[in-house]
């Protein structure tokens, strides 16, 4: 199951998002982070921190978790 998170806008790039979830530190060590390891985006690996999400996007970071993009009403 995905947690969802909402977001106010009609995207957000993938760096911003894992800024909001607040599991990393930094602006910079979420720039290595995705550099280095990816970030799985609808099933395939991204390491692009300016990748944009849009809803319903699905967002899969290792061993930390899964999340879907959802637009707040």
């Amino acid at each position: 199951m995905h947690e969802e998170i909402k977001i106010k806008t009609d995207y957000i790039t993938l760096g911003q998002f894992i800024k909001l979830l607040n599991i990393l530190e930094s602006g910079g060590m979420v720039k290595s982070y995705i550099q280095e390891q990816g970030v799985i985006v609808n099933g395939e690996v991204d390491h692009r921190r300016g990748r944009k999400l849009y809803q319903n996007d699905v967002v899969e970071i290792e061993d930390i978790g899964s999340y879907i993009v959802k637009k707040e009403d």
